[in-house]
């Protein structure tokens, strides 16, 4: 009997938190699962502790490879999952006991292509949790994100979602395998709610999201990453038919995160990072005008001092 859901564990230098990690997902009130561990050249004990599971639990596999990045580990999980529904557990987070039976259940209840939960945050420096919710969607209705654009503005979270895997497939859905990077949930998210047709948020969070020093949102160093995700997400709308559909959207989520981007970096990358922003904004000043509807008036001034006095904001803590 096939798996109901696939559960795929990314795995790089995550010796500290991956005992907790592996515990909530073999401990699934949903049994009948598989879990596609990936090691992306560990150079810690993890690939020890995925083997010491494995030999536990003969749901678990174990994927080893040298170092190629979190896009091509996913992509390579994908590719080896063989569920009717696919998961996602990065190695430093840890799930409810119910997450994938409450999943599974409305997923297959509604035959969705994407089934979402709100999730928490939880700060390793000293243990606070908040429970995040996902932004103006209503649990327990169905959602077509064709018409309904709420989706888009989540956060990308793709480890709050359970995803059809004959969706995904024939979609062709797939994480940018940009060696090194980071940020690589933004552009699949997207592609997979520009092409979901039906999707339903459960009400209960499910899965604990954990920030700690060696998270990627930390690190400082990595300007441009988000970049890239950006250029995979047009490119993909132009190559299946929905950039002209799509565009002013994606021109203002492309603003809401690269202001994070901006806010969140230190110089001197703030400054270069704030240069190339302002080229954008010149590339594009069709889409970032007042005609886009997405914009406040608030938007519009601040995208004016960006685009003409980037040398102004050099000296800016926060946009």
């Amino acid at each position: 009997m096939l798996p109901k859901v696939s559960v795929i564990v990314p795995v790089y230098n995550v010796e500290k938190y991956l005992r907790q990690c592996l515990d909530s997902i073999v401990c699934q009130t949903l049994e009948n699962i598989e879990i596609i561990c990936v090691n992306d050249g560990s150079t810690d004990n993890s690939y020890a502790i995925l083997k010491e599971y494995a030999n536990k639990d003969s749901r678990i596999q174990i994927i080893d490879k040298d170092n190629s990045g979190y896009g091509h580990s996913m992509n390579l999980g994908i590719q080896h999952c063989t569920g009717e529904y696919i998961g996602i557990v990065e190695s430093d987070d840890f799930v409810k006991p119910e997450m994938f039976e409450v999943l599974y259940k409305i997923a297959i209840n509604h035959d969705l292509d994407v089934a979402r939960c709100h999730f928490f945050t939880f700060k390793q420096r000293d243990g606070s949790i908040k429970k995040i919710d996902s932004y103006d969607i209503d649990s327990n209705v169905l959602i077509n994100p064709q018409t309904n654009l709420s989706v888009f503005f989540q956060w990308p979270s793709v480890w709050a979602n359970i995803y059809k895997r004959s969706f995904i497939e024939q979609n062709h859905l797939k994480f940018l395998e940009t060696p090194g990077a980071s940020y690589q949930d933004t552009a699949f998210s997207f592609k997979v709610y520009a092409c979901a047709k039906k999707l339903m948020l459960v009400p209960e969070p499910l899965i604990y999201y954990r920030i700690h020093e060696g998270s990627s949102i930390k690190s400082k160093n990595k300007a441009f990453c988000i970049c890239y995700e950006f250029e995979e997400i047009i490119t993909f709308c132009k190559n299946n038919s929905l950039y002209e559909k799509l565009k002013f959207l994606i021109c203002y989520l492309q603003y809401k995160t690269y202001k994070w981007n901006y806010n969140r970096l230190k110089m001197p990358y703030r400054y270069l990072f704030l240069l190339y922003w302002s080229k954008q904004i010149k590339k594009n000043k069709y889409l970032y005008s007042k005609i886009n509807p997405y914009f406040t008036f608030k938007d519009i001034k601040k995208i004016q001092v960006i685009k003409l006095l980037p040398l102004l904001y050099k000296y800016c803590k926060r946009l």
